[in-house]
């Protein structure tokens, strides 16, 4: 049988055709791959800042000298470690997707180079299958089979180079699969620690309720007072500003001088009464609740509903929540449209708001230092809000975040 011409054309476009699907592959990155790398970059700087918050509280605690401050330090690092984890399995599932997206890709230009390869090799095949003694007994055959062996010394380096090619993007498939491997493995063990760490916290928080069961009467009183509030307020903002006013007066009358021994005779009170001063700088150290992204900014509005007195964050399911600056909890509990809130009363006329709260750990008329543990947050996308007021004003949190 003799080798017609266009059959030396089709090994030809054999050839040529994984060089035009490589051209192909020089398509710019997916959104996914974007999102991912973004996604593992966040998670990555959270959880060095909550390690590192983790690391100080753990110091103060240490040196602590009496058990509820080393109690309440304690709480506040684990907390700050439970965030630390929920970061780094943020990042492990970020760093899964962006191995599965290159295993993706890196299937298919398999199959686009073995399909080219493979058609190429049994046309080889076929060709080799012909007896040379037949070129001799057929007009052209002898100039056909010239142009052949030509054309097969050309392929041939070519052939070699891209099965060399074929047999790397394969080590890179095996690279990949040990990656994914053992990025499922940092994940497994990030979430054993995870449960580790709750369960920690859960008795620690078992122990502080314990520790606090002697002015248990004090704070369900304060309970029952926040409640009636809660029931009088016409809304939410009613009812943080009045929870306001009473921090302000219980701050003022904190800082009224005890009663001063007037001397004998009638000589003059030898210490003046100084008029309270009320601080205006924000609390040290505002933090977020929660990690999270913003979908809501202070100001924002929506068709029908008022403007955003605060902001708010859409967090991890299961986050945990904590308080954004040292603090007494003034109300803890649910509120009509807002799930769990949390008011707390800083020093200086400041409340901060937490709304959104699906599991509620904290308790009214509980110190808290910024970054104890105020609860989780729900599953599917949950929402978390965070307002800021200083005497009854609202303020910007990311403004105090930001230290302006």
């Amino acid at each position: 049988m003799t080798l017609r011409r266009p059959t030396i054309v089709v090994l030809f476009a054999l050839l040529a055709v994984p060089i035009a699907l490589s051209a192909q592959q020089a398509a710019p990155a997916s959104d996914e791959a974007t999102d991912a790398r973004q996604a593992l970059s966040e998670a990555r700087t959270q959880a060095a800042r909550a390690s590192e918050r983790a690391q100080r509280l753990e110091s103060q605690a240490s040196g602590a000298v009496e058990a509820a401050d080393r109690t309440a330090q304690e709480s506040a690092a684990l907390a700050a470690r439970i965030q630390q984890v929920q970061a780094e399995i943020a990042g492990h599932e970020a760093q899964a997707r962006m191995i599965e997206g290159q295993r993706n890709v890196l299937r298919a230009e398999l199959a686009r180079r073995q399909r080219p390869l493979v058609q190429l090799t049994a046309a080889l095949q076929r060709l080799s299958r012909r007896p040379m003694a037949l070129a001799l007994l057929r007009p052209g055959s002898v100039r056909d089979a010239i142009h052949m062996r030509a054309l097969v010394a050309t392929m041939l380096p070519q052939v070699e180079a891209r099965t060399a090619a074929l047999r790397g993007s394969i080590a890179r498939a095996r690279v990949l699969e040990a990656e994914a491997r053992g990025a499922a493995g940092r994940l497994q063990a990030s979430r054993r620690q995870f449960d580790e760490r709750r369960q920690a916290l859960a008795a620690l928080e078992t122990r502080q309720r314990l520790e606090a069961r002697d002015t248990g009467g004090q704070a369900d009183r304060e309970s029952e007072r926040a409640l009636a509030l809660s029931e009088q307020a016409r809304d939410l903002t009613g009812l943080v500003a009045e929870i306001g006013h009473a921090g302000e007066l219980r701050e003022r009358l904190a800082a009224l001088a005890g009663p001063v021994l007037r001397p004998q005779g009638n000589g003059p009170v030898s210490e003046e009464v100084r008029p309270f001063a009320m601080q205006t700088d924000a609390p040290a150290g505002i933090m977020l609740p929660v990690d999270g992204r913003l979908v809501t900014g202070f100001g924002d509005s929506r068709a029908g509903e008022p403007r955003s007195r605060g902001i708010a964050l859409v967090s991890r399911p299961g986050a945990q929540v904590v308080a954004p600056a040292s603090g007494r909890v003034a109300f803890a509990g649910p509120y009509r449209g807002y799930g769990q809130i949390v008011i707390i009363e800083h020093a200086g006329g400041w409340t901060s708001l937490v709304t959104g709260i699906a599991q509620l750990d904290a308790r009214v008329g509980q110190q808290l230092l910024a970054g104890s543990p105020l609860g989780v947050a729900g599953q599917g996308k949950p929402v978390l809000g965070l307002e800021l007021r200083r005497n009854g004003e609202p303020l910007n949190p990311l403004d105090q975040l930001r230290g302006g």
